[in-house]
């Protein structure tokens, strides 16, 4: 790589491995409780413990979950929404799944937790809880069960504080979100069927626990060709998220998640309850993200009839207020919360996780129309390396580019190489990664991120795609893959590519690809189909379709049936867009990076397409699953693949 450091410069960027395994914390799930307010903690320096942890009233912080408990779950391998808080008097409640003994547990204030309801049950059952939701001493989640044969069943469970566990719900192959209202009286949760995800097609549904046991599907369903997710209570009317059509759209209308309301009635003639529709203008932005783990928040109600939403526009993340008499507007600008702010009880304050692109996540305590400077920072998940100024940082800029099928235009964050006195200059232009999400219904963010800071500290641009599939830019954008995946995305990464050379921003001769999981297998397509790239890296990536749909858990088993064509019937198809089919077509160099532990694609993927490429390396991490969690692995990722390219720029590999 043509690279000189100028004068004054560190010989070593900011981002070192030492920093990355200085065991850096993450925050997720902030809800607020009794006049706390709480979220779920991951530390690496404790082996990668999850702990729930709270700040109260006084504004000290306590862990609610004591030194022995891994909060988490398995459930559709991604997890999420492990846990439950209540306040019973002076005490905080917290109700848990526990990752590695299994089982759901109970803890007051953080002292040793109680067995609450069983990992395994008789002839070799196994059970997973997800989804906790705790009103007034009533629990209700969703359980997973899996027998001795491998069998899989999913039901909504209410759990009693004995432990006795009564099933509310069964026959939908999967369920979300159970939400109590306030009274009690009703539940209402998402389920869907086989073969669509919860971004494909969903139902809401709502079920009377006063005794008749009705149950009633307000929005989607079956056929409808809408998602419906999100539920929460204001009162008795339920809110959710739909990306139905309005009644009233008018052609061409962006179809996008945005609220939805519900109010309860009676029939006329009988006590039957009734609901009705209440009509709530369209969000200007996509209130909404894909449910791949539980627990996520994107709206929330406010007194008054006010919504509080998280939203994506454009790629970025936005918070929007809706005022029953004035429509939506923008709030909090600058702040960039990973779920919906909770409100506190003053009524004018709200507590976030804030995720900007400038600085380590936190947790931040301010109004919503506030300068940004009046805000409190009152945790911070990690520091900044005291010596780092803003120079060393690399911001997103949200570029977009035409394209001449379908929906559009096509966007990506493109970030500069850092500039700052920590940082490595570039003589010219510089060399470029692009970096391809998974999902492939995801969404590159625009947080500060360690794995795109790795390589702008270096001397590369990195460009950060959004093809089409993403979510964030409403459902057209996000069903153009379908039937596509390994064609559409790989066409968009190269008109990104494409765009920045043309635009003169980066060296034509030095363009790298990387991609995680469905993203490494758009990295071996692209390598295939295009000589933009003169070398690539798949981290835990597809590489056999048909191979994936015969192994892949029960979550996504028929995911590839709208990504792809329906299996098995249109095996041909998935054997043609596998990487694995045609090895010959992949001439440049490629580093395949992989855990021994992946229940998603299992390692066999990239070993059996890796030993037909001469050009190519694999390097395994013991331990590891889908998606690298342990720092020093991340470190020891991201520095072999750095080394793997500076080879390929300088000829010492074969390209």
């Amino acid at each position: 790589m043509t690279s000189a450091l100028s004068s004054g410069q560190l010989s070593r960027p900011w981002v070192t491995p030492e920093l990355m395994t200085r065991r850096t914390r993450s925050f997720a799930e902030i809800r607020a409780v009794g006049g706390w307010v709480l979220w779920q903690e991951r530390r690496p320096d404790e082996q990668g413990r999850c702990v729930v942890v709270g700040r109260a009233p006084d504004g000290t912080l306590h862990d609610l979950t004591p030194p022995e408990a891994q909060v988490g779950t398995d459930m559709h391998v991604y997890g999420g929404g492990a846990w439950a808080a209540e306040c019973h008097g002076p005490d905080m409640l917290v109700v848990f799944s526990d990752s590695r003994k299994g089982g759901l547990w109970r803890s007051f204030n953080g002292r040793e937790a109680q067995p609450l309801c069983p990992a395994t049950g008789p002839e070799g059952v196994t059970y997973r809880y997800a989804d906790l939701s705790l009103r007034d001493g009533r629990l209700v989640c969703v359980r997973e069960v899996e027998t001795a044969t491998g069998e899989e069943r999913a039901d909504l469970v209410e759990i009693d504080a004995q432990g006795t566990i009564r099933s509310l719900q069964s026959g939908a192959d999967f369920y979300m979100s159970p939400r109590l209202s306030p009274d009690g009286r009703f539940l209402a949760f998402i389920a869907w069927q086989n073969p669509h995800m919860p971004w494909t097609e969903t139902g809401l549904h709502v079920m009377d626990l006063s005794g008749s046991g009705e149950t009633l599907c307000l929005a989607g369903g079956m056929g409808q060709g809408c998602s419906v997710m999100g539920p929460f209570w204001d009162g008795q009317r339920l809110y959710a998220l739909s990306d139905a059509a309005p009644a009233d759209a008018l052609s061409g209308y962006d179809r996008h998640w945005t609220p939805v309301a519900f109010e309860p009635g009676k029939a006329a003639d009988s006590g039957t309850v009734t609901w009705r529709d209440c009509s709530l203008p369209p969000a200007p932005a996509e209130v909404g993200l894909p449910a791949w783990v539980f627990g996520q928040s994107c709206c929330a109600a406010l007194s008054g009839g006010w919504l509080l939403a998280r939203a994506v526009r454009h790629g970025v993340p936005v918070t929007l207020l809706h005022e029953p008499e004035s429509g939506w507007r923008n709030v909090l600008a600058g702040a960039v919360p990973d779920d919906v702010p909770v409100p506190l009880g003053d009524g004018e304050r709200f507590a976030w996780l804030n995720s900007p692109p400038d600085a380590p996540p936190a947790l931040m305590i301010g109004t919503l129309d506030g300068a940004a400077q009046e805000r409190e920072i009152v945790h911070r998940a990690w520091e900044l390396p005291p010596e780092v100024v803003a120079a060393d940082i690399a911001l997103p800029e949200t570029l977009s580019f035409p394209v001449e099928d379908g929906p559009g235009p096509l966007c990506a964050q493109f970030y500069r190489p850092a500039q700052g006195p920590h940082c490595e200059a570039v003589m010219g232009k510089p060399p470029l990664v692009v970096i391809v999400h998974g999902g492939p219904t995801g969404q590159a963010r625009t947080d500060l991120s360690f794995k795109v800071q790795w390589w702008t500290s270096r001397g590369f641009a990195v460009l950060d795609v959004n093809y089409r599939g993403s979510t964030g830019f409403g459902r057209a954008y996000r069903e153009a893959l379908d039937g596509r995946w390994g064609v559409l995305d790989v066409q968009d990464c190269c008109r990104a590519v494409q765009g920045v050379i043309e635009k003169g921003l980066v060296d034509p001769q030095r363009c790298v690809i990387r991609g995680s999981s469905a993203g490494g297998l758009t990295v071996l397509s692209a390598l295939a189909q295009s000589d933009l790239f003169v070398a690539g890296t798949s981290l835990y990536g597809v590489t056999d379709l048909r191979g994936l749909a015969e192994e892949t858990h029960r979550f996504e088993a028929r995911y590839l049936d709208g990504l792809v064509a329906p299996w098995p019937e249109e095996e041909a198809v998935y054997l043609a867009r596998s990487p694995l089919s045609w090895p010959e077509k992949i001439t440049a160099p490629v580093l395949f990076l992989h855990g021994d532990a992946d229940r998603v694609v299992p390692l066999s993927q990239g070993q059996a397409l890796q030993k037909q490429l001469p050009a190519s390396s694999l390097h395994v991490y013991p331990g590891e699953g889908h998606g690298f969690r342990d720092a020093d692995v991340i470190a020891d990722s991201l520095a072999r693949e750095l080394a793997f390219y500076r080879d390929v720029f300088t000829g010492r590999r074969n390209a």
